[in-house]
Protein backbone atom coordinates (compact mmCIF):
# COMPACT_ATOMS: atom_id res chain seq x y z
CA UNK A 1 0.00 0.00 0.00
CA UNK A 2 1.37 3.96 -0.91
CA UNK A 3 0.96 6.34 1.38
CA UNK A 4 -0.19 9.46 -0.69
CA UNK A 5 1.58 12.68 0.65
CA UNK A 6 -0.67 14.95 2.44
CA UNK A 7 -1.71 18.02 0.70
CA UNK A 8 -1.06 21.26 1.63
CA UNK A 9 -4.22 23.06 2.40
CA UNK A 10 -3.44 26.47 1.49
CA UNK A 11 -2.83 25.66 -1.95
CA UNK A 12 -5.36 24.74 -3.66
CA UNK A 13 -7.38 27.86 -3.03
CA UNK A 14 -4.52 30.54 -3.97
CA UNK A 15 -5.75 30.28 -7.88
CA UNK A 16 -9.32 30.74 -6.79
CA UNK A 17 -8.43 33.66 -4.07
CA UNK A 18 -6.43 35.19 -7.17
CA UNK A 19 -9.38 34.92 -9.34
CA UNK A 20 -11.55 36.28 -6.96
CA UNK A 21 -9.19 39.43 -6.37
CA UNK A 22 -8.68 40.11 -10.29
CA UNK A 23 -12.54 39.50 -10.65
CA UNK A 24 -13.39 42.60 -7.91
CA UNK A 25 -10.62 44.66 -9.56
CA UNK A 26 -12.50 44.17 -12.66
CA UNK A 27 -15.60 44.77 -11.54
CA UNK A 28 -14.12 47.81 -9.76
CA UNK A 29 -13.23 49.14 -12.88
CA UNK A 30 -16.16 48.38 -14.83
CA UNK A 31 -18.11 50.19 -12.26
CA UNK A 32 -15.78 53.52 -12.57
CA UNK A 33 -15.88 53.52 -16.14
CA UNK A 34 -19.66 52.92 -16.13
CA UNK A 35 -21.27 55.88 -17.83
CA UNK A 36 -23.65 58.31 -15.23
CA UNK A 37 -22.01 55.99 -12.45
CA UNK A 38 -18.36 57.06 -11.27
CA UNK A 39 -16.21 60.41 -11.82
CA UNK A 40 -14.43 58.44 -14.70
CA UNK A 41 -13.10 60.26 -17.58
CA UNK A 42 -16.15 61.76 -19.59
CA UNK A 43 -18.58 60.45 -16.82
CA UNK A 44 -21.10 63.49 -15.79
CA UNK A 45 -21.48 65.06 -12.27
CA UNK A 46 -23.38 62.97 -9.86
CA UNK A 47 -26.43 64.04 -8.93
CA UNK A 48 -26.85 66.57 -6.03
CA UNK A 49 -28.09 64.54 -3.06
CA UNK A 50 -31.90 65.89 -1.76
CA UNK A 51 -31.82 67.69 1.90
CA UNK A 52 -33.46 66.41 4.24
CA UNK A 53 -37.28 68.02 4.90
CA UNK A 54 -35.85 70.07 7.43
CA UNK A 55 -33.23 71.30 5.74
CA UNK A 56 -35.20 72.87 3.46
CA UNK A 57 -33.94 76.00 2.22
CA UNK A 58 -36.66 78.81 3.49
CA UNK A 59 -37.38 82.04 1.70
CA UNK A 60 -37.03 85.35 3.04
CA UNK A 61 -40.81 85.59 4.89
CA UNK A 62 -40.79 82.15 6.15
CA UNK A 63 -36.98 82.58 7.43
CA UNK A 64 -38.31 86.21 9.06
CA UNK A 65 -41.06 84.60 10.52
CA UNK A 66 -38.89 81.75 12.05
CA UNK A 67 -37.02 84.49 13.83
CA UNK A 68 -39.63 86.63 14.66
CA UNK A 69 -41.33 83.95 16.02
CA UNK A 70 -38.43 83.27 18.89
CA UNK A 71 -38.09 86.45 19.26
CA UNK A 72 -39.48 87.65 22.67
CA UNK A 73 -39.73 91.57 21.90
CA UNK A 74 -41.60 90.94 19.09
CA UNK A 75 -43.81 88.40 20.73
CA UNK A 76 -44.52 91.17 24.14
CA UNK A 77 -45.16 93.56 21.11
CA UNK A 78 -47.20 91.93 19.64
CA UNK A 79 -49.70 90.58 21.74
CA UNK A 80 -50.00 94.13 22.92
CA UNK A 81 -50.85 95.61 19.84
CA UNK A 82 -53.07 92.81 19.45
CA UNK A 83 -54.83 93.83 22.66
CA UNK A 84 -55.36 97.28 21.59
CA UNK A 85 -56.45 96.85 17.80
CA UNK A 86 -59.03 94.60 20.06
CA UNK A 87 -60.59 97.37 22.24
CA UNK A 88 -60.14 99.63 19.49
CA UNK A 89 -62.80 97.43 17.27
CA UNK A 90 -64.96 96.58 20.58
CA UNK A 91 -63.74 98.79 24.08
CA UNK A 92 -67.07 97.78 25.35
CA UNK A 93 -65.37 94.32 26.52
CA UNK A 94 -63.87 96.04 28.89
CA UNK A 95 -65.45 99.17 29.68
CA UNK A 96 -69.12 99.68 30.18
CA UNK A 97 -69.83 103.19 30.51
CA UNK A 98 -69.88 105.66 28.03
CA UNK A 99 -67.02 108.54 27.67
CA UNK A 100 -68.91 111.52 26.92
CA UNK A 101 -71.27 110.71 30.52
CA UNK A 102 -69.46 113.24 33.03
CA UNK A 103 -70.66 114.79 36.59
CA UNK A 104 -69.36 117.27 37.66
CA UNK A 105 -69.89 116.75 41.04
CA UNK A 106 -67.25 113.88 40.77
CA UNK A 107 -64.55 116.43 39.42
CA UNK A 108 -61.47 115.35 40.06
CA UNK A 109 -62.77 112.45 42.30
CA UNK A 110 -60.15 109.92 42.97
CA UNK A 111 -59.97 106.32 42.42
CA UNK A 112 -63.12 104.35 43.47
CA UNK A 113 -64.54 100.56 42.96
CA UNK A 114 -66.23 100.84 39.76
CA UNK A 115 -64.20 104.06 38.74
CA UNK A 116 -60.41 102.51 38.46
CA UNK A 117 -58.78 105.40 37.40
CA UNK A 118 -60.53 107.94 38.82
CA UNK A 119 -62.22 111.23 37.20
CA UNK A 120 -61.42 114.20 35.35
CA UNK A 121 -61.65 118.26 35.28
CA UNK A 122 -64.78 117.65 33.75
CA UNK A 123 -65.87 114.65 35.82
CA UNK A 124 -65.62 112.06 33.22
CA UNK A 125 -64.75 108.60 34.39
CA UNK A 126 -60.66 108.47 33.32
CA UNK A 127 -61.05 104.84 32.90
CA UNK A 128 -63.56 104.36 30.26
CA UNK A 129 -61.75 107.57 28.15
CA UNK A 130 -58.62 105.73 28.41
CA UNK A 131 -60.21 102.96 26.89
CA UNK A 132 -62.44 104.49 24.21
CA UNK A 133 -58.82 106.46 23.44
CA UNK A 134 -57.14 103.74 21.92
CA UNK A 135 -59.83 103.50 18.86
CA UNK A 136 -58.65 106.92 17.85
CA UNK A 137 -55.03 106.86 17.97
CA UNK A 138 -54.82 103.35 16.33
CA UNK A 139 -57.18 103.91 13.95
CA UNK A 140 -55.19 107.63 13.15
CA UNK A 141 -51.84 105.44 13.25
CA UNK A 142 -52.82 102.56 11.07
CA UNK A 143 -54.88 104.63 8.28
CA UNK A 144 -52.17 107.02 8.54
CA UNK A 145 -49.56 104.44 8.11
CA UNK A 146 -51.56 102.56 5.37
CA UNK A 147 -51.93 105.57 3.15
CA UNK A 148 -48.26 107.12 3.47
CA UNK A 149 -46.81 103.32 2.10
CA UNK A 150 -49.24 103.21 -0.75
CA UNK A 151 -48.42 106.60 -1.18
CA UNK A 152 -44.82 106.56 -1.06
CA UNK A 153 -44.53 102.91 -2.63
CA UNK A 154 -46.33 103.87 -5.74
CA UNK A 155 -44.18 107.38 -6.40
CA UNK A 156 -40.65 105.65 -5.31
CA UNK A 157 -41.49 102.73 -6.79
CA UNK A 158 -42.15 104.16 -10.37
CA UNK A 159 -39.30 106.66 -9.99
CA UNK A 160 -36.81 103.87 -9.47
CA UNK A 161 -38.08 101.52 -11.93
CA UNK A 162 -38.11 104.27 -14.62
CA UNK A 163 -35.75 106.88 -13.91
CA UNK A 164 -34.62 109.51 -16.16
CA UNK A 165 -37.04 112.59 -15.85
CA UNK A 166 -39.67 110.53 -14.41
CA UNK A 167 -37.08 110.08 -11.28
CA UNK A 168 -35.80 113.60 -11.46
CA UNK A 169 -39.18 114.93 -11.18
CA UNK A 170 -40.28 112.90 -8.21
CA UNK A 171 -36.28 113.51 -6.50
CA UNK A 172 -37.14 117.22 -6.59
CA UNK A 173 -40.77 116.98 -5.26
CA UNK A 174 -39.57 115.35 -2.41
CA UNK A 175 -36.87 117.09 -1.16
CA UNK A 176 -39.57 120.39 -1.38
CA UNK A 177 -41.85 118.33 0.89
CA UNK A 178 -38.80 117.35 3.14
CA UNK A 179 -38.37 121.17 3.78
CA UNK A 180 -41.59 121.55 5.82
CA UNK A 181 -41.20 120.21 9.45
CA UNK A 182 -44.09 117.98 9.96
CA UNK A 183 -44.88 120.16 12.83
CA UNK A 184 -44.93 123.02 11.82
CA UNK A 185 -46.76 121.87 8.96
CA UNK A 186 -49.16 120.28 11.34
CA UNK A 187 -50.18 123.89 13.32
CA UNK A 188 -50.16 125.68 9.81
CA UNK A 189 -52.40 123.01 7.78
CA UNK A 190 -54.55 121.76 10.73
CA UNK A 191 -55.42 125.29 11.76
CA UNK A 192 -56.90 126.57 8.30
CA UNK A 193 -59.65 123.40 8.42
CA UNK A 194 -63.05 124.22 9.96
CA UNK A 195 -63.45 120.40 11.25
CA UNK A 196 -60.57 118.36 12.56
CA UNK A 197 -61.81 114.87 12.25
CA UNK A 198 -59.49 111.84 12.40
CA UNK A 199 -59.71 111.72 8.47
CA UNK A 200 -58.16 115.26 8.59
CA UNK A 201 -55.37 114.14 10.88
CA UNK A 202 -54.59 111.38 8.55
CA UNK A 203 -54.64 113.29 5.59
CA UNK A 204 -52.70 115.58 6.93
CA UNK A 205 -49.98 112.67 7.82
CA UNK A 206 -50.05 111.40 4.30
CA UNK A 207 -49.55 114.29 2.45
CA UNK A 208 -46.07 115.34 4.43
CA UNK A 209 -45.43 111.92 5.47
CA UNK A 210 -45.11 110.25 2.59
CA UNK A 211 -41.22 111.10 1.21
CA UNK A 212 -39.51 108.88 3.50
CA UNK A 213 -41.52 105.79 2.55
CA UNK A 214 -40.49 106.87 -1.50
CA UNK A 215 -36.97 107.52 -0.57
CA UNK A 216 -36.87 104.08 0.43
CA UNK A 217 -39.12 101.86 -1.87
CA UNK A 218 -37.06 103.92 -4.91
CA UNK A 219 -33.53 103.04 -3.63
CA UNK A 220 -34.93 99.11 -2.90
CA UNK A 221 -36.56 99.11 -6.57
CA UNK A 222 -33.57 100.90 -8.14
CA UNK A 223 -31.16 97.73 -5.95
CA UNK A 224 -33.93 94.96 -6.90
CA UNK A 225 -34.02 95.88 -10.97
CA UNK A 226 -30.56 95.21 -11.21
CA UNK A 227 -30.06 91.34 -9.84
CA UNK A 228 -30.17 88.71 -12.45
CA UNK A 229 -33.48 87.33 -12.13
CA UNK A 230 -34.54 90.27 -13.75
CA UNK A 231 -32.41 91.07 -16.01
CA UNK A 232 -33.55 87.39 -16.89
CA UNK A 233 -37.30 88.46 -17.33
CA UNK A 234 -36.27 91.28 -19.36
CA UNK A 235 -34.47 89.27 -22.08
CA UNK A 236 -37.12 86.92 -22.10
CA UNK A 237 -39.20 89.70 -22.91
CA UNK A 238 -41.50 90.20 -20.04
CA UNK A 239 -43.32 93.78 -19.87
CA UNK A 240 -42.69 96.20 -16.99
CA UNK A 241 -45.53 95.38 -15.11
CA UNK A 242 -45.15 91.63 -14.69
CA UNK A 243 -41.46 92.72 -13.76
CA UNK A 244 -42.81 94.44 -11.00
CA UNK A 245 -45.24 92.79 -9.96
CA UNK A 246 -43.77 89.24 -9.94
CA UNK A 247 -40.24 90.14 -9.28
CA UNK A 248 -39.34 93.44 -8.20
CA UNK A 249 -41.84 94.55 -5.79
CA UNK A 250 -41.68 91.12 -3.69
CA UNK A 251 -38.24 91.81 -3.08
CA UNK A 252 -38.13 95.43 -2.17
CA UNK A 253 -40.57 95.55 0.01
CA UNK A 254 -39.37 94.82 2.99
CA UNK A 255 -37.69 98.18 3.95
CA UNK A 256 -40.59 99.73 3.32
CA UNK A 257 -42.52 97.63 5.81
CA UNK A 258 -39.84 98.10 8.19
CA UNK A 259 -39.95 101.54 8.05
CA UNK A 260 -43.61 101.79 8.03
CA UNK A 261 -43.82 100.07 10.99
CA UNK A 262 -41.61 102.01 13.13
CA UNK A 263 -43.37 105.07 11.93
CA UNK A 264 -46.45 104.10 13.39
CA UNK A 265 -45.84 104.15 16.35
CA UNK A 266 -44.24 108.00 15.95
CA UNK A 267 -47.93 108.81 13.81
CA UNK A 268 -49.48 108.36 17.16
CA UNK A 269 -47.57 110.20 19.44
CA UNK A 270 -47.98 112.79 16.80
CA UNK A 271 -51.28 113.28 16.56
CA UNK A 272 -51.37 112.96 20.27
CA UNK A 273 -49.14 116.04 20.21
CA UNK A 274 -51.16 118.46 17.50
CA UNK A 275 -54.32 117.59 19.96
CA UNK A 276 -52.80 118.33 22.86
CA UNK A 277 -51.19 121.75 21.22
CA UNK A 278 -55.42 122.47 20.38
CA UNK A 279 -54.92 121.79 17.14
CA UNK A 280 -55.46 118.35 16.33
CA UNK A 281 -58.82 116.12 17.36
CA UNK A 282 -61.36 118.20 18.87
CA UNK A 283 -64.15 117.01 21.01
CA UNK A 284 -66.27 114.99 21.33
CA UNK A 285 -63.68 112.82 19.76
CA UNK A 286 -62.23 110.97 22.41
CA UNK A 287 -58.06 111.14 22.22
CA UNK A 288 -55.46 110.83 24.82
CA UNK A 289 -53.48 113.52 23.61
CA UNK A 290 -56.95 116.10 24.16
CA UNK A 291 -57.02 114.61 27.70
CA UNK A 292 -53.15 114.94 28.33
CA UNK A 293 -53.90 118.61 27.56
CA UNK A 294 -57.08 118.47 29.41
CA UNK A 295 -55.10 117.43 32.40
CA UNK A 296 -52.25 120.29 31.65
CA UNK A 297 -54.27 123.50 31.75
CA UNK A 298 -54.04 124.64 35.23
CA UNK A 299 -51.98 122.71 36.66
CA UNK A 300 -54.25 120.36 37.50
CA UNK A 301 -52.63 117.66 37.91
CA UNK A 302 -51.12 118.31 41.21
CA UNK A 303 -54.27 117.61 42.73
CA UNK A 304 -55.11 114.84 40.90
CA UNK A 305 -51.76 113.34 39.40
CA UNK A 306 -53.88 110.30 38.17
CA UNK A 307 -55.86 112.77 35.21
CA UNK A 308 -52.30 112.69 33.40
CA UNK A 309 -50.69 108.86 34.78
CA UNK A 310 -53.18 107.03 32.91
CA UNK A 311 -53.35 108.78 29.27
CA UNK A 312 -49.98 109.51 29.30
CA UNK A 313 -49.05 105.86 30.24
CA UNK A 314 -51.31 104.56 27.55
CA UNK A 315 -50.06 106.51 24.97
CA UNK A 316 -45.98 105.92 26.05
CA UNK A 317 -47.26 101.85 26.09
CA UNK A 318 -48.57 101.98 22.50
CA UNK A 319 -46.20 104.25 21.36
CA UNK A 320 -43.20 102.16 22.30
CA UNK A 321 -45.34 98.74 21.39
CA UNK A 322 -45.05 99.83 17.96
CA UNK A 323 -41.56 100.40 17.74
CA UNK A 324 -40.44 97.66 19.18
CA UNK A 325 -42.52 95.59 16.70
CA UNK A 326 -40.99 97.34 14.03
CA UNK A 327 -37.34 96.98 15.59
CA UNK A 328 -37.88 93.27 15.30
CA UNK A 329 -39.61 93.42 11.85
CA UNK A 330 -36.30 95.34 11.07
CA UNK A 331 -33.69 92.55 12.62
CA UNK A 332 -35.20 90.12 10.88
CA UNK A 333 -35.73 91.43 7.44
CA UNK A 334 -32.04 93.02 7.15
CA UNK A 335 -29.69 90.84 6.40
CA UNK A 336 -27.11 92.39 7.16
CA UNK A 337 -27.88 92.53 10.80
CA UNK A 338 -28.16 88.67 11.25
Amino acid sequence: MVERAPESPSAPDEPSAAAGSAAAAGAAGATSLAPGTGTGPGAPPAAPAEPAPGERARSLWSDAWHDLSRNPVFVISALLILFLLLISVWPGLIATRDPLSCRLDKSLDPASPGHWFGYDTQGCDVYTRVVYGARTSVTVGVCATLGVAAVGSVFGGLAGFFGGWWDALISRLTDVFFGIPIMLGGLVFLSMTGSRSVWTVVAFIVLLGWPQIARIARGSVISAKQNDYVLAARALGAGNVRMLVRHILPNAVAPVIVTATIALGTYIALEATLSYLGVGLQPPTVSWGADISDASQGMQFRNAPHILLYPAAALSLTVLAFIMLGDAVRDALDPKLR
